[in-house]
């Protein structure tokens, strides 16, 4: 290869390669993205990476990294070469998700009414009904649809092998669908020569599919264009560009809860005409900060009687109340479990084993190989408490051994997983970055999942942490035609 090849010297160091695949047979469906590439340079790249990076400031589009010490508004990493998926692996992916979120939303409807899953010992039923997430309000409660968890963000890896493997599910309110978009307007106007002729499958139509399955699970006795609001906390939120970016693409208002009141137990909008109805709450608040009648009394976030207009049925809210309990980490264990329960099929994304440490030869198998296994808190997210056993020093197994003997029920292991690589600039280089994939699935009369999903790039060298509070970046997901 010329040296003016800006993949000449790339080496995916023996792991996955999303573009080059493995043992030196590069996939066909890569062919034309590969060749384009090889005929850019390095400088190159870089003047169009900073051209990028710098439109990412014009627009704002940032997020919030919140420390012990600092509030800092940033824009997330961007790398300029995009992650290629051809149309079979995207098929498997698009099904295996669909098929999750059939599971997820029959499990919470199951466990806020007939609780079958746990009479039957499928899943224990005090990992259900004691979790922290679990919310007796929603007991009894027949939400429009059947449908609890109407958006969802599922966190996928592909494996040493090339497999795919689910990570978690994201259940409550996922976030970074923003940057799907984003990413490729940017890719679109950076590098329209490198897209020109490729069938790449467009990701403009989320806030319009959203704003219809939304309206799809309106109550029965809203007009035929019901009244949706997204409910934000406000600026201070990290994610509150991309509350601001859905309200925008859905064509609906973007309120706080100081702009929503409760009337005889109905919500209503208020504007310089007067108060408008409102059918359906898209919402970024967790549930604690929701009713301050309800939970936390000292919100001052949320709207107060919300939760009565909800259980009256006059409001739907997405995702729906108590959604939690079935993203957590320990649920997550059970999800092949669940999937057959009700769906009566084999999962068609497998998940990554995990070991339970509440039962005792879940935590017995973590306590012995700490040092081959990656150790997460399951009221966590964002990769925070993260314990990578292969990468911990003497003192951090340790404590960590200390922790898990103390609070077993708080932790679950899994075996360290050689996550999949992509090309990524790195200053003066391309190297192989590990990456992740979350595609988001929406759900109102039937489930759609965005044809491209967020693909979250580990900008150190070697490091397993995509998790942009914790330094990672994103890429533009390609998937082809």
């Amino acid at each position: 290869m010329s040296q003016d090849n800006a993949l000449a010297n790339y080496d995916a160091g023996g792991f996955f390669c999303e573009l080059f695949g493995r043992d030196g047979k590069p996939p066909e469906h890569t062919a034309l993205v590969r060749e384009r590439l090889s005929q850019l340079n390095i400088p190159s790249l870089r003047r169009r990476s900073r051209d990028a990076i710098e439109e990412l400031y014009d627009l704002g589009i940032t997020f919030t990294v919140y420390s012990d010490r600092d509030v800092i508004d940033r824009i997330l990493p961007f790398d300029v070469i995009p992650r290629v998926i051809s149309p079979k692996d995207w098929k498997i992916i698009e099904t295996g998700v669909q098929q999750r979120v059939a599971a997820l939303n029959l499990f919470l409807r199951d466990i806020y009414n007939d609780r079958k899953i746990l009479n039957d010992k499928v899943v224990p039923a005090d990992l259900v009904l004691g979790n922290a997430n679990y919310r007796k309000e929603m007991v009894g409660l027949d939400v429009p649809g059947g449908v609890y968890v109407h958006i969802c963000g599922t966190d996928i890896v592909r494996d040493e092998t090339g497999e795919f493997r689910v990570l978690e599910d994201n259940a409550r309110t996922p976030s970074g669908v923003s940057y799907v978009i984003e990413n490729r307007h940017l890719m679109l106007r950076a590098f329209a020569d490198l897209t020109d002729g490729i069938d790449l499958r467009p990701v403009d139509g989320y806030g319009s599919q959203l704003a219809g399955a939304l309206a799809a699970v309106a109550p029965i006795h809203a007009p035929n264009d019901p009244c949706i609001v997204l409910l934000s906390p406000g600026t201070f939120n990290s994610a509150y560009f991309e509350h601001v970016f859905l309200a925008r693409e859905m064509g609906v208002p973007l309120v706080e809860g100081q702009d929503l009141v409760v009337e005889k137990d109905r919500v209503f909008m208020k504007t310089t005409g007067g108060l408008v109805p409102v059918h359906v709450i898209y919402r970024r608040i967790d549930d604690a900060f929701l009713d301050p009648e309800v939970f936390n009394p000292e919100s001052v976030l949320g709207v107060p009687g919300l939760m009565r207009a909800y259980r009256k049925g006059n409001v739907n809210i997405a995702n729906a109340v108590g959604t939690g309990v079935a993203d957590d980490k320990a649920i997550y264990a059970y999800m092949p479990r669940i999937i057959r329960y009700y769906l009566d099929e084999d999962p068609i994304l497998q998940n990554v084993q995990t070991n339970i440490c509440r039962e005792d030869e879940g935590l017995a198998y973590t306590l012995d190989r700490l040092e081959e296994l990656v150790t997460k808190p399951v009221g966590e997210s964002g990769g925070y408490g993260v314990v990578i056993g292969p990468r911990a020093t003497k003192k951090e197994l340790r404590e960590l051994r200390a922790v898990l003997r103390k609070k077993p029920d708080n932790y679950i292991s899994q075996p360290m997983i050689n996550l999949s690589v992509t090309p990524t600039l790195i200053r003066n280089a391309v190297e192989p970055r590990h990456v992740d994939l979350r595609p988001f699935a929406v759900t109102g009369d039937s489930t759609w999942v965005l044809p491209g999903g967020l693909t979250r790039v580990a900008m150190k060298r070697g490091s397993l942490v995509v998790n942009s509070s914790q330094g990672g970046g994103t890429k533009d997901t390609w998937v082809l035609g």
